[in-house]
């Protein structure tokens, strides 16, 4: 009998499950959307019984399109997004925001309610704060426990467990409390090199009572990734994911994390040696995250980390990111008087929204190397969300120059363009800001839905200089998490060994050159320039 192996992943909208085999190859995939609560004061909320749910459909849905039998599948892997989740002592949820509602226990990564809480801590000048880029993020965990220690008391007393929503999947699933290194390393503050919590940092930030019982309710035993836990999935769990009691299940990993072991490929399609800290992994979906794998610490102003061990055992992580990636996008082209009727246009002919505006584009253009050109006079800083990296910038807006009073499709199709090339300069200056530490990054190993886009691809080589690398299965971030279950299971003996077994390279794209960079060039340093702005009109109406 065949093994197989299990990737889960929970993102911002969906949770999704992937049957694979012994390499890699994608045998079956089912998904459900997650409900998602936003309310004034940039609260966003969600449930983890309904993420668990969803987990369970997505799990059997993938089982049986598969055509497995349940006993086959050695081991399982979780991944999520970087949300804190909130159970009292017996499990469970409690309420987390002004609703009451215990349903709604999660404050999702890209709730900013804790932007108060964030400066003041960043105003302490503590020593863990070298490891997150020298400023803490209101989408991390230890801003939005001071806020609820400050505005939900009662709730903040009550809870047994505060989790990182890959945490408890794993623990809902086992049973088990250990949480997993790449979790509280990038979020929660634990020094992974030191293998530590810093006890100073909580007392001083107002925190204490999580220090004084040593740190239980949020890790008091933290293990490496892919680390088996507990005796594997409960007799409960087993049965409503459809899968055998037993299966061994590994310490999990961020969504993002997970996509970079899924694209953790050491070799091109034709051999090329891909050096791991050559790569940087961007996985593209309602945010995107850069990660940058080094052998030594390295620190990069307002990149998170460095993270010892965080990713792949044995190596530093940085971790850059744009808050607003696809979401970014779906937010620009709402503000083009043609969108309503593109849109029907779209779904007339069968395609989504984004791959019938990159067709238009191609087509207009002759190729998508000459489709940047139709972005040229329009310039879009794309940060609706803040900028993560590597301004730390969490009140950064977006800013659009030259929009003219027309109306038309082509227009649309123009302002997409400039969407696309807004983007691509952000991630121009997190990989700008890490090459000036000496970092030798060559190539970006890209993944997420926007990876599957052609021009995206051709625009993110031609913009950044960067060969652009594209992984075969279609799925990093599931195959991610199978290669997590492999190493749980002992099928293989380390995340490395697993990525070599299992990932590997599709295509690699080089830049073009010549005009198109001259452009790129030009529209960069207008992008810049439209940032700086933004800063100063912030300042000034603040003063």
């Amino acid at each position: 009998m065949s093994n197989h192996f299990i990737g889960i992943d929970v993102g911002t909208g969906s949770a999704r499950a992937g049957v694979f085999d012994e390499n890699g190859r994608l045998l079956g995939v089912g998904k459900k959307d997650l409900a998602l609560w936003r309310e004034a004061g940039d609260i966003v909320e969600q449930s983890s019984d309904d993420i668990w749910n969803a987990i369970c459909f997505s799990t059997k849905t993938a089982l049986a399109e598969a055509g497995i039998a349940p006993d086959s599948v050695k081991g399982i892997g979780f991944d999520a997004t970087c949300s804190l989740v909130v159970l009292d002592g017996e499990g469970r949820p409690l309420p987390v925001g002004p609703s009451e509602d215990p349903e709604r226990n999660i404050i999702v990564w890209m709730d900013h309610r804790a932007i108060e809480q964030a400066d003041r801590i960043n105003a302490g000048g503590h020593d863990v704060l070298r490891y997150v880029g020298g400023r803490i993020s209101p989408e991390m965990e230890t801003p939005k426990l001071l806020w609820l220690k400050e505005n939900r008391p009662e709730t903040f007393a009550a809870a047994g467990h505060f989790f990182d929503l890959a945490d408890f999947l794993s623990w809902r699933a086992t049973g088990a409390t250990e949480r997993s290194v790449c979790t509280v390393t990038c979020k929660w503050t634990y020094l992974a090199h030191e293998s530590r919590w810093d006890a100073g940092y909580f007392k001083a930030i107002g925190l204490e009572e999580l220090a004084d019982d040593d740190f239980a309710r949020i890790g008091s035993n933290v293990v490496d990734i892919a680390t088996p836990l507990g005796k594997g999935l409960s007799e409960e769990a087993a049965s409503e994911l459809g899968l055998a009691a037993g299966t061994p299940v590994g310490a999990s990993l961020i969504d993002a994390h997970c996509g970079g072991v899924g694209t953790f490929a050491c070799e091109g399609p034709d051999g090329e040696n891909l050096p791991p800290e050559t790569q940087m992994a961007l996985i593209m979906g309602t945010s995107a995250c850069a990660m940058t794998l080094a052998k030594d610490a390295n620190f990069v102003d307002g990149v998170w980390g460095p993270y010892f061990g965080a990713m792949v055992p044995g190596f530093w992580l940085l971790e850059g990111g744009q808050s607003a990636y696809g979401a970014a996008l779906d937010h620009l082209v709402t503000l083009h008087p043609a969108y309503p009727a593109m849109r029907e246009k779209a779904a007339a002919a069968g395609l989504p929204l984004p791959v019938y505006l990159e067709k238009r584009a191609v087509e207009k253009a002759g190729s998508a190397e000459q489709a940047a050109f139709l972005g040229r006079d329009i310039q879009v800083v794309a940060e609706f969300l803040g900028n993560r990296a590597p301004y730390a910038d969490p009140q950064a807006t977006g800013v659009i120059s030259g929009l003219k009073l027309e109306t038309g499709e082509d227009g649309l199709v123009a302002l997409y363009v400039a969407g696309l090339c807004g983007l691509c300069y952000g991630t121009l200056q997190i990989i700008e800001a890490e090459k000036a530490k000496g970092l030798p990054l060559e190539t970006i190993v890209v993944s997420g839905g926007a990876a599957q886009s052609g021009l995206l691809r051709r625009i993110l080589a031609d913009a950044t200089g960067l060969k652009v690398a594209l992984p075969d299965t279609a799925e990093p971030v599931l195959l991610g998490g199978a290669i997590i279950g492999a190493v749980a299971s002992g099928h293989h003996a380390d995340l490395e060994q697993g990525a070599r077994q299992m990932s590997s390279i599709k295509e690699i794209i080089a830049p073009a050159g010549g005009p198109v960079a001259a452009l790129h060039e030009a529209k960069f340093a207008a992008f810049a320039l439209l940032q700086e702005a933004d800063r100063k009109i912030r300042a000034a109406m603040r003063a």
